[in-house]
């Protein structure tokens, strides 16, 4: 074996769960690209939505949070009342890796199967990689979703909000962004930033932005609508204090809960930059799409019936992700064919193991058994510690094999 335990994926949860490893002093492997999501997927200029003290990276001791990071480098921060910028997080990821995951190798894997009582797995750079676990951190990237009148265009003319992250392109260009939530209306207020003639179509009737924080909170307010990791509110509260608890429910209540909490609704900040500029369609949905002389000509129905017609350079698809991991191009279909899962998403155990031992799953792709925190950076923590005691006794077997061979040596 080439190490105990590989990590597959370096965001958030990659790089917690590494950390974790190296504490405890099992021997890991870590492969991807640090911080992708947010330094190749996100657009620039972005303004988290999670609270400051809700954007850390977690190493056991919670030695390196983000109010370190950006107090050694002289960053305005505030656990709630600003606003988290996406290059603050990135530097901050990048600086969280650089301590703990040194060794991490910036490489893609491929073919991922089982291997006697283990794994092995080719690697896009060259050579093959054999270990007894592996730790599925790959993000959202793979379940990206396109609505089917727009998926079979020209990918000249139409992508997802997943493939932007420079928007200086669009300057000039007229631009439609599909969607109401937070990626839509970021994404949309962003363009009109760097000068694109940008509308946002959305079927909702109103947009929704969440409330600024207040400096002052009274003791009903606290109660009411306590603070958590993944915003205000008793239900959120539940969520990230309680993910056991939701892990027992019922799949459909589980389901049920993922999809529906924390629906659409973008960050305070942005309803300065968003209000007033860019122009809304709303309350439309989307008919079909062509193509016609180098533009996107879109049908548009309104709620009361009504078709109304748009050309644009470009569509822009906010339409979010949805999990379905057949859609994971690394696992060998030998692999795939022995996962049991729900709704698309791995049925996990409560260490995060998927129905093929030794394989753990987390991150978003968790959600559907441990609520709405795992699609959230907030959730790496908890997942992490989860997953220690089952990764720390493949590595307490491994020793106790090792032992008994030396033995059996040490009796001939």
């Amino acid at each position: 074996m080439d190490a105990e335990v590989a990590i597959i994926g370096a965001g958030p949860y990659g790089l917690a769960v590494a950390a974790h490893l190296q504490a405890a002093g099992v021997d890991h492997l870590i492969f991807g690209y640090p911080m992708e999501m947010w330094r190749r997927h996100m657009p620039e200029g972005m303004l988290l939505k999670s609270d400051g003290f809700a954007s850390n990276l977690y190493d056991p001791k919670n030695a390196f949070p983000l109010s370190r990071f950006c107090s050694e480098h002289s960053i305005e921060y505030s656990d709630t009342l600003v606003p988290v910028r996406l290059k603050t997080f990135i530097d901050y990821g990048m600086a969280f890796q650089e301590r703990f995951a040194p060794a991490l190798k910036e490489t893609m894997v491929h073919s991922l199967r089982q291997h006697g009582n283990g794994f092995e797995f080719d690697l896009e750079n060259g050579g093959c990689v054999r270990v007894r676990r592996v730790v599925l951190a790959t993000g959202i990237g793979q379940f990206r979703y396109l609505p089917a009148p727009l998926a079979a265009l020209e990918t000249g003319l139409v992508s997802h909000s997943y493939d932007h992250h420079d928007l200086g392109q669009f300057a000039g260009r007229s631009v439609a962004v599909i969607g109401g939530g937070a990626s839509a209306i970021d994404l949309a207020a962003l363009l009109k930033e760097c000068g694109s003639d940008v509308t946002l179509i959305c079927r909702r009737e109103n947009l929704v932005f969440a409330n600024p924080p207040s400096a002052k909170e009274s003791l009903w307010q606290r109660i009411r609508r306590p603070r958590s990791g993944i915003g205000p509110g008793l239900k959120s509260r539940m969520c990230t204090d309680a993910p056991l608890l939701f892990h027992f429910m019922p799949d459909g209540f589980r389901g049920e809960v993922v999809r529906r909490h924390l629906g659409p609704a973008a960050g305070w900040p942005m309803k300065v930059m968003f209000d007033g500029r860019v122009p809304v369609l709303s309350g439309r949905e989307l008919v079909s799409a062509s193509v016609s002389g180098g533009r996107v000509r879109l049908e548009l129905r309104s709620s009361t019936g009504d078709i109304a017609g748009m050309s644009v350079d470009h569509v822009i698809a906010a339409t979010g992700y949805r999990t379905d991991v057949g859609r994971l191009n690394y696992l060998d279909q030998s692999v795939l064919s022995r996962l049991a899962h729900v709704n698309e998403a791995p049925r996990l155990s409560t260490r995060f193991e998927s129905s093929l031992e030794g394989l753990f799953f987390v991150g978003p792709v968790a959600a559907n058994s441990f609520g709405p925190m795992l699609r959230f950076a907030f959730g790496a923590g908890f997942a992490s510690q989860r997953l220690l005691p089952s990764l720390c006794r493949s590595l307490r077997r491994s020793q106790e094999g090792w032992r008994r061979q030396v033995d059996a040596w040490a009796e001939r």
